[in-house]
């Protein structure tokens, strides 16, 4: 390989030099598959119990109410907290989540009403876990200039996952049970489980909060409305998506 593509290559994966982030990107990339395996399975699922196009979009509705509830308040609990031990706890109810779909759909007792609460159940995790895995970006990568580039791979890796699980779930579904693939998905998360378990982390004492909740919350709706990069469009427009994991 010519020294200027090496080179690029390089520069390309350059924040995979750090030993937390390969073993988060490896378990990460199997459990995003299996995220769009569900997504795909999940939508599936609801239209054929029951053909309405309204219950479709309540089921998806109902996987990020508590999010865009909860998410702000979650942030700022976050913040006070380990945020490697938070993912572990989130990626440990979200497995849970994955195989209890899976039980209800291959035994065939699934209903849309069973469906519902465990995308509110889902959408809570996610709550907790999108600024939590937002925030540990900077603990696994222990050079800031290589930051930048984790979360370029993480779109990259997100956008794959899309290509590939959405695959997968249908040839599944064409030749067996929705149920299969959240069985998949649950069992994927054993993977990111497991990297999380495996990081070596310098425990640091978390820092300490003289304000309220309420009183951060504010401040970080000021700091939001009075930064122009933060408002603009185009930011919002290319930032990496958080899919229920």
């Amino acid at each position: 390989m010519p020294a200027e593509s090496q080179n690029s290559l390089t520069f390309v994966i350059r924040a995979l030099r750090h030993r937390n982030y390969r073993l988060f990107f490896g378990g990460q990339g199997i459990s995003l598959i299996g995220t769009w395996m569900t997504r795909i399975a999940t939508g599936w699922l609801v239209y054929r119990l029951t053909d309405s196009a309204f219950l479709l979009g309540m089921v998806s509705f109902a996987g990020q109410l508590p999010t865009l509830v909860l998410g702000p308040f979650a942030g700022v609990w976050v913040d006070r907290l380990d945020r490697h031990r938070v993912l572990v706890v989130t990626q440990i109810l979200s497995m849970i989540q994955s195989f209890w779909l899976a039980l209800l759909a291959l035994r065939g007792t699934i209903t849309v009403a069973d469906v519902i609460w465990l995308q509110l159940f889902q959408g809570a995790i996610n709550a907790f876990d999108m600024p939590a895995r937002q925030a540990f970006v900077i603990e696994m990568v222990e050079e800031r200039e290589d930051i930048s580039n984790a979360i370029a791979l993480n779109s990259s890796l997100f956008n794959g996952s899309r290509l590939i699980g959405p695959t997968i779930a249908g040839l599944i579904i064409a030749g067996s049970n929705e149920g299969y693939c959240f069985l998949i998905d649950g069992i994927s998360y054993i993977a990111v489980i497991v990297s999380l378990l495996a990081m070596r982390i310098v425990r640091r004492a978390p820092p300490r909060h003289t304000a309220g909740v309420w009183q951060e919350l504010r401040e970080g709706w000021q700091y939001a409305a009075g930064s122009p990069a933060i408002r603009s469009k185009h930011v919002s427009s290319i930032a990496p998506r958080r899919l229920s994991i």
